[in-house]
């Protein structure tokens, strides 16, 4: 047995190079054929072929060797052009290297890069896109074809490559798994620009033609794959420090969660990637250098299955070789396909029964034992085989321990058939330096570390472990890769899962809310309980103290309607905001998806990467009342919203009701402007509207503006002086209350805001810009009449227009509204039904009284600092999937 020790420089487990114990490889050599060493040899060893080897130490579990260029051709570690017609390529990952370079590759194999994940944490992928400039993270090829993308993190992949993907997104909160106060780089190879510098040697480190270099992903320096190691393990968050919610103030305990879950994002419609959309047959879609096209001539196309779960979905990789390859050659480029290093003598592929052979049993259990021409009868072989792993009488087994405290990552031991899950607990605790503590206090926890979600399984005492692994092996081996098996403490935090319920009536009492719950969706007394009832904004937030109970209301929870309103359904994490340091002000971000001509969606996923998603919420996705919840005990934070004026009066209005339950009450709000109106943004210098500024720009210029104080008003719509007549009591509508912060238009200004957002509901990417933003409608002559008007001065400015043809003369700056007056206190009567719009939104108000007044206190907003903020580095075009656009001077 051994024990192998933790780095902390990358975050990866048992190191860089090979291990006695782990595969190594040699070059490839004749016609396809491979050297590689079995498990539990050493370095060089294996058997023997001719030919010569890449000088240098073995990389990390690479199957180099030496190939002829017939295409410019770059580095994948430097960077550079290989001149010359011969470069260093690995058969598995297509990792392209320099002779010269060989010896300082550190950057793993895709084929053993699931094992030296530090803390295994699922991808949230969302809809296939194109993305330029970006690079497959498992066959590092570029996305020439629609791809996926992590909504988190900067991982991209093809769809066919998902399933080989590893779990290594970014850990964003605490889950009771590995929970950890330091906080180490999070490195991601290949998303720096060409102009992108190291951080240590300040040479160019980045590179448009190959995935060359690594950033991290929470503070955004660079550096050279071997540069990164000499960098100090500990990240503080870069620039962005004041703006992050550390991952370790941040808990949620999401067992049977997916991540989309975990971080609200909408889940696509579209299949499942690998799951065959793109084939009629059910084939995994064929990716760069895997067609399933019309071979060669001389060459034939197999499908290899890796398992039975593989052969019950029809999932297959297409392997093409040649007609009269050896049995030999053929099992290589299979376990190349499945992306797995270890010696091929393990492993045999038998053909895959067809309907015709479902009753020829010497068929179907036929193996691929020589090549087609040799078959019997001169019959062609089956275009279809399943690989499959030999019976083992024993293994190797790396079992890691599940806390962060202890001197080695992992200790490997003997599975015989005898070892079952409670003598390799026995056996490991004394490794681990836990022998003092009785066995009865540990479990051993099957974890599979699938690139969408990270299941774990509580292995019985008696579990024998060797028959375990070969019912995983039957399965996929392709899952053996991705498994891994960790002793932990029996004793788990008792499970409390929030679940935020929005949708409900307004006004009703907890009680009342507890009662239309259970009748809805009939949830457990003794599991669930109702901690914090909003009941102006029909909203609840409920405690479950059972993951299944918590997965089984959510569920249900989203499908249900009250009353003829559809609920929304969220899982929320808590912040523990009494170990967020003393200057750090989180910012709590809201992002309008359809505002812009739809230019929030990008936002999202862009304010996601940079910050932590938990502190990104999507205001179509329950409003601004989840957010406000999570941050509520933060004892001082910002707030950002990305949107119009609608938008901005949206979160404004919820922050006035919801003030009294914030440990920061008046929190500074900023605006990224998204909307068609955008005055309000432009008054703070935020500009007239985003148009693909670098996101982390944003971001530095909402860390350096000031904070200012704006004027908020109350609208009173009292519509009791409805009509005369016997309907009157009918037509009238009861009072109500809106909030305004910049305009309240009545009449036809009003009826062309209501025309264009009826129009712009229908198609929200042809509507980007409205009449009268940025007009100055006041004018700026002097009149003695008049104050000088001031966001915050108190006063309300009325202004009047004769017709459309003014208003055209306001818009081109040739002529000023008609001033009528300024005041604190309007009283204005409707004597028939009027248009009228407040803050751009729109609607027909019924006859009656709109009396204006000014709201209680002031409100805090934030105003963009004159000055540019300081450069952002060479971190700038890396950290955003769209093209930064250099920032003009506010007007």
């Amino acid at each position: 047995m051994a024990a192998a020790a933790e780095p902390g420089a990358r975050g990866w487990l048992g190191g860089g190079s090979p291990r006695p114990g782990s595969p190594t490889s040699s070059p490839e050599l004749g016609a396809g054929s491979r050297s590689r060493s079995g498990p539990g040899s050493g370095p060089g060893s294996g058997p023997e072929r001719s030919g010569s080897r890449p000088p240098g130490p073995a990389a990390p579990s690479h199957s180099f060797r030496k190939v002829t260029l017939t295409k410019p051709t770059f580095c994948h570690l430097c960077s550079d052009f290989i001149w010359g017609l011969a470069g260093i390529l690995c058969d598995v990952c297509n990792f392209m290297s320099h002779e010269k370079c060989l010896k300082h590759v550190k950057t793993p194999c895709t084929s053993v890069a699931p094992s030296l994940v530090r803390v295994p944490v699922a991808h949230c992928f969302g809809p296939r896109g194109l993305y330029k400039r970006r690079f497959c993270s498992v066959c590092r090829k570029g996305l020439e074809a629609p791809g996926l993308r992590c909504e988190v993190c900067e991982l991209h992949v093809h769809p066919d490559c998902v399933p080989f993907a590893c779990s290594d997104c970014r850990q964003c909160h605490q889950d009771g798994h590995r929970d950890h106060d330091a906080h180490l780089h999070h490195w991601r190879e290949g998303t720096l620009p060409s102009g992108a510098r190291c951080e240590l040697c300040r040479k160019t480190c980045g590179s448009s033609d190959v995935p060359a270099g690594v950033r991290c992903e929470w503070c955004g320096i660079q550096a050279h794959s071997v540069c990164s190691a000499a960098l100090a393990p500990e990240c503080t968050f870069g620039r962005l420090r004041t703006l992050v919610l550390p991952p370790a103030c941040v808990r949620l305990l999401s067992r049977n969660f997916s991540k989309m879950h975990c971080f609200r994002i909408p889940e696509s419609a579209a299949p499942e990637p690998g799951d065959g959309e793109d084939s009629a047959d059910g084939s995994v879609p064929a990716g760069p250098g895997r067609e399933v096209g019309t071979p060669e001539s001389g060459k034939q196309t197999l499908k290899i299955f890796d398992g039975s779960d593989a052969m019950q979905r029809n999932h297959f990789r297409a392997v093409t070789v040649p007609r009269l390859a050896r049995s030999q050659e053929v099992l290589e480029a299979a376990l190349r396909a499945y992306y797995i290093s270890e010696d091929p003598q393990g492993f045999q592929l038998q053909a895959l029964p067809t309907p015709v052979q479902l009753g020829d049993t010497a068929a179907a259990g036929r193996v691929w034992s020589a090549g087609p021409a040799e078959e019997e009868g001169g019959r062609a072989a089956p275009e279809a085989w399943v690989l499959r792993a030999l019976p083992r009488t024993q293994e190797i087994l790396k079992i890691y321990p599940a806390w962060l405290k202890v001197g080695v990552a992992y200790v490997s031991i003997r599975v015989t058939p005898q070892s079952t899950a409670r003598s390799v607990v026995l056996e490991v605790l004394p490794l681990l330096g836990r022998q003092a503590e009785g066995a009865e206090g540990f479990q051993l926890v099957e974890v599979l570390m699938g690139s969408r979600q990270v299941q774990r399984t509580v292995l019985a005492d008696e579990e024998p472990l060797l028959d375990r692994l070969r019912e995983i092996r039957q399965t996929s081996l392709r899952q053996m890769s991705q498994t891994r098996f960790y002793v932990a403490e029996s004793r788990v935090p008792a499970p409390r899962v929030s679940l935020f319920v929005g949708g409900l009536p307004p006004g009703l009492s907890p009680q009342e809310y507890r009662r239309l719950l259970d009748e809805a969706v009939t949830s457990k007394a003794a599991l669930v309980t109702v901690s914090h009832v909003y009941s102006a904004q029909g909203a609840v937030v409920l405690d479950v103290a059972c993951f299944a109970e918590a997965e089984r209301l959510y569920m249900l929870i989203r499908d249900t309607a009250v009353r003829g309103r559809p609920l929304t359904a969220l899982v929320l994490p808590e912040v523990l905001h009494t170990k967020l340091a003393p200057d750090c002000r989180p910012l709590l971000v809201f992002v309008n998806p359809r505002s812009g001509g739809l230019k929030g969606r990008d936002l999202l996923c862009s304010f996601r990467k940079l910050l932590n998603p938990h502190q990104v919420f999507e205001l179509t996705n329950g409003g601004p009342l989840p957010g406000f919840h999570v941050f509520s005990r933060v004892p001082c934070f910002r707030v950002l919203v990305c949107g119009g004026d609608g938008t901005v009066g949206w979160v404004l209005a919820a922050l006035e009701d919801l003030r009294h339950h914030l440990a920061c009450p008046e929190p500074a709000v900023a605006i990224l402007p998204l909307g068609t109106g955008n005055d309000l943004g432009r008054v703070l210098r935020w500009g007239a509207g985003y148009s693909g500024e670098d996101p982390l720009s944003v971001l530095l210029s909402v860390d350096e503006a000031d904070a200012v104080l704006v004027d908020r008003w109350t609208i009173l719509l009292d519509a009791h002086e409805s009509a005369c007549g016997e309907d009157s009591e009918a037509d009238a509508e009861p009072p109500k209350i809106v909030q305004m912060s910049n305009y309240c238009g009545i009449g036809i200004d009003a009826e062309l805001s209501l025309d264009f957002h009826q129009a712009r509901e229908e198609e929200p990417g042809k509507f980007t810009s409205s009449w009268g933003s940025g007009a100055d409608l006041w004018g700026s002559d002097s009149d003695s009449r008049f104050e000088k008007p001031r966001m915050d001065d108190g006063l309300l400015e009325v202004v009047g227009v004769t017709g459309v043809v003014h208003m055209g003369q306001v818009q081109s700056g040739l002529r000023s509204g008609i001033r009528i007056a300024q005041g604190s206190y309007f009283r204005v009567t409707l004597l028939k039904a009027t248009p009228v719009q407040v803050d751009g939104e729109p609607w027909v108000q019924a006859p009656g009284h709109l009396i204006i007044s000014a709201a209680g206190p002031k409100v805090h907003m934030l105003r963009k600092a004159k000055q540019k903020p300081r450069k952002a580095g060479p971190a700038k075009d890396a950290r955003a999937d769209g093209a930064p656009a250099p920032e003009g001077d506010p007007k």
